[in-house]
């Protein structure tokens, strides 16, 4: 044989057994995907969320045998951006699963598309009903609005002392608009009054015109069931207007951004929320926090909480599903029951919505401290 081709088929043998060695590696890998907000106006979501997943992913690498990847893209914030990345990932990664979104405006941009493919997703954060009606495919690890903001309402009422509210609403987001219908719902319905009214959009600086109605309306309660930037500058110039009601938001809020940009401003500021450490009882929870707090050196937080729970929710199926069968591991979520999570025990009720418990946390001495817990 000629040495020129003996040299070629010692080419082709090596492409060969590359692709095989490719092949086996492929086979012994299982490929989750995320998609989240890690840029853009609600980047603290999506981080803290990646930072949960990295650390469930690190108490549970594997499944079914095999080594789990998750393929992260970054959504920026943005519905079409977050289509973009579904699309992405069942067309192109080929995932098994998906976790995300954070927000309920790119959770219901994204669903859709899973939805069509039958790839079972798990939003960590999303919080709006609509985010899984009609949906087979698409589940979530939190709780839904119209039971926080029921538990807002009643909080309000009976801890709080407050016959009358004030409501601001974004109404940019699908979460804030939502949220604040089911507290004003409830706040009425238990004998309170709506004194005020008013809305902002995401990315709004100046608040006067929502605050001088509201000091007008001298509410004894300000439901602001918005994100952290909004809640924070409308905090600090609330404030600044010697306007003194205690301000009640709902899980959106409850990041450290809210505290770095309020400041003072943000001190007794109550929350409706998922997770706190001190009200962390499973021993899922207890390792986790002890492996999140020596790799990240600051306290565990709520969305990160629920960016574990989506990964360890989505992985329980798949084992016991004993498939990656998507009507497998799709019915294995649908019975999901007393499954103990980071953010306590959850119990997928109808339409892929969890039965769990919720907190109440409020900030205390530029922190994140622990009130009560409210059972469903």
């Amino acid at each position: 044989m000629r040495k020129k081709d003996l040299l070629a088929m010692m080419a082709v043998v090596s492409l060969v057994f590359c692709g095989l060695a490719g092949q086996a590696v492929a086979a012994d890998t299982l490929k989750l995907g995320a998609y989240l907000p890690m840029t853009g106006a609600v980047a603290a979501y999506g981080q803290m969320e990646w930072d949960g997943i990295q650390i469930a992913k690190e108490m549970e690498p594997k499944v079914l045998g095999k080594t789990i990847d998750v393929m992260l893209v970054d959504t920026k914030s943005d519905k079409i951006e977050a289509a973009n990345a579904v699309t992405l990932l069942v067309e192109k990664e080929k995932v098994v699963g998906i976790i995300g979104e954070a927000i309920s405006g790119n959770t219901m941009a994204g669903n859709p598309i899973s939805e069509a493919a039958k790839v079972p997703s798990v939003s960590p954060t999303a919080t709006n009903p609509l985010v899984n009606q009609g949906k087979e495919y698409a589940f979530r690890a939190c709780f839904i609005d119209p039971f926080q903001g029921e538990v807002a309402a009643r909080f309000a009422q009976k801890e709080l002392k407050a016959q009358t509210a004030a409501v601001v609403i974004d109404i940019a987001q699908d979460y804030c608009v939502g949220l604040g219908n089911f507290f004003v719902k409830e706040f009425v319905k238990n004998g309170g009054k709506i004194v005020s009214t008013t809305y902002i959009q995401t990315g709004d600086q100046d608040f006067s015109a929502q605050l001088s109605a509201i000091q007008a309306a001298k509410p004894d309660v300000i439901y602001a069931p918005n994100y952290y930037t909004e809640d924070a500058l409308m905090a600090k110039q609330a404030r600044d207007l010697g306007i003194k009601a205690p301000i009640l938001t709902g899980d959106g809020a409850q990041a450290d951004a809210l505290i770095e940009i309020g400041g003072a401003a943000v001190e007794g500021m109550y929350f409706t929320g998922h997770f706190h450490k001190e009200a962390a009882t499973t021993e899922r929870a207890k390792e986790y926090i002890k492996l999140y707090e020596k790799k990240f050196g600051k306290e565990a937080d709520a969305f990160g909480a629920l960016g574990a729970d989506a990964y360890f929710l989505l992985v329980d199926a798949i084992k016991r599903a004993g498939s990656t069968d998507p009507t497998k591991v799709r019915e294995a979520l649908a019975n999901t029951k007393d499954f103990q999570g980071v953010s306590g025990l959850i119990t997928m009720g109808p339409n892929g919505n969890p039965i769990k418990s919720m907190v109440i946390n409020k900030v205390a001495n530029g922190k994140f401290a622990y009130v009560t817990t409210v059972n469903p």
